[in-house]
């Protein structure tokens, strides 16, 4: 009966072993899966943060884009501003109303519109109030019937591009 108690204990001390080894295998697993879940959320937490960081490149160079797409033109405009003041001065200038002034004209109005439709406009201000972001002030002329700081005379057109001045106008202001 010795033996068998012995081994009915040696069993037991076994049983013991086997589960004190599953339960520190268990316990391994447990502690590895929370290292993989740890490791999985900084994964995503970084795989998000890339995305978000992509998203605002993206957007940033759309905008990049857009803004060198609307001002590309703005250093033509400032070569071509010159020839229509000129045109201009050409009309102001003819005496007679003939067939070459008439073409003059229709050359002139078709090479505003042009420009009117790649973003140029002009900066009306001839009794408007003297604004320093959209004027440049050449002279001051006291004036008894006229608000301080009005707009009496325009010397030379202001131009802006979009929503960009690329030319301020030059005028004359009361005092």
């Amino acid at each position: 009966m010795e033996k068998k108690e012995e081994i009915g204990n040696e069993e037991i001390e076994q049983d013991k072993e086997i589960e004190d080894l599953k339960e520190e295998a268990c316990e391994e697993i447990s502690l590895q899966l929370e290292k993989k879940d740890k490791e999985i959320a900084e994964l995503t937490d970084r795989l998000l943060r890339l995305q978000a960081d992509f998203i605002n490149y993206k957007n940033r160079v759309e905008k990049e884009k857009e803004t060198i797409f609307s001002y590309a033109t703005e250093d033509l405009m400032n070569q071509i501003l010159p020839i229509l003041d000129n045109f201009e001065r050409a009309i102001e200038n003819i005496d007679e109303d003939n067939g070459f002034q008439q073409g003059v004209k229709m050359i002139y109005y078709q090479l505003v519109e042009t420009l009117n439709n790649n973003g140029l406009k002009e900066i009306e201000c001839l009794g408007e109030c003297f604004d320093p972001n959209f004027h440049h002030a050449v002279f001051m002329e006291e004036v008894e019937n006229s608000e301080e700081g009005t707009i009496l005379e325009v010397l030379q057109k202001g131009y802006m591009l979009k929503d960009k001045v690329i030319r301020p106008s030059m005028v004359k202001v009361a005092k």
